[in-house]
């Protein structure tokens, strides 16, 4: 539902706002733009990819360490969060050394990856399983689609400056709202596409919903046991 409202909610907030030129097809993206244009043609070579797929694996093999450095401890965090921080400790540590990672090759590792995720999250969805739930769910799903509609709008736009980047990530938090981040950063990718670039949103949305989150989750789960209630 999340991947649904982002079009309508991002159509209504543009009425309020003057966008930025659409992107032009057939235009060159540049490395700041390539993730947001995912239908853009990526230039690339093998020895990008191949140099992107280890640093992918790098970051994957050092985040189960740091993993299992923290299990256990009052800082435990779920693994893919060790994997990301490895991976934003290693991209500074490669721009402090003077090495640019291929920005076209990582663009295409990600709009693959997340075509894949979202395609097997709905085919893995067990909706007969829910048949016998029917009423209460589609209650509760237009009970928070309603709600998130109307924070999207009434709240998320107006304190994120009533801008463009607003409408963008307005979208995105429809997406992170109803769904997950790979949802918000597909909404932000269908505004994008057609309407122009954000970097302000592709800055904030993937930090905030795919890093920052966790940490604070992780944070306020452990608050929570901590309670007398829970012991």
């Amino acid at each position: 539902m999340g991947g649904v409202l982002g079009g309508p909610v991002a159509r209504l907030l543009m009425r309020r706002v003057r966008t930025t030129e659409p992107a032009q097809e057939g235009d060159q993206p540049t490395q700041a733009v390539v993730f947001e244009e995912p239908k853009a043609e990526q230039p690339t070579t093998p020895g990008a990819f191949i140099a992107t797929l280890a640093m992918i694996s790098v970051c994957l093999v050092a985040g189960e360490f740091v993993y299992g450095l923290l299990a256990g401890t009052s800082f435990e965090l779920p693994p893919f969060v060790c994997v990301l921080f490895v991976g934003v400790f290693l991209n500074n540590v490669l721009a402090l050394a003077g090495i640019r990672p291929a920005q076209h090759a990582i663009a295409l590792l990600g709009n693959v990856s997340l075509a894949l995720f979202l395609g097997m999250a709905l085919m893995t969805l067990d909706l007969w399983g829910l048949a016998a739930l029917a009423l209460p769910v589609i209650v509760i799903l237009a009970a928070q689609t309603v709600l998130m509609i109307a924070y999207a709008v009434f709240v998320t736009f107006p304190v994120m400056g009533r801008d463009y980047d607003a409408v963008v990530l307005s979208a995105a938090h429809c997406g992170i709202g109803l769904g997950a981040t790979p949802t918000a950063i597909a909404n932000m990718q269908a505004v994008t596409t057609r309407f122009g670039h954000s970097h302000v949103a592709f800055l904030i949305v993937p930090m905030t919903g795919a890093f920052f989150i966790d940490i604070v989750n992780a944070l306020v789960i452990k608050g929570f046991l901590m309670l007398p209630i829970f012991n």
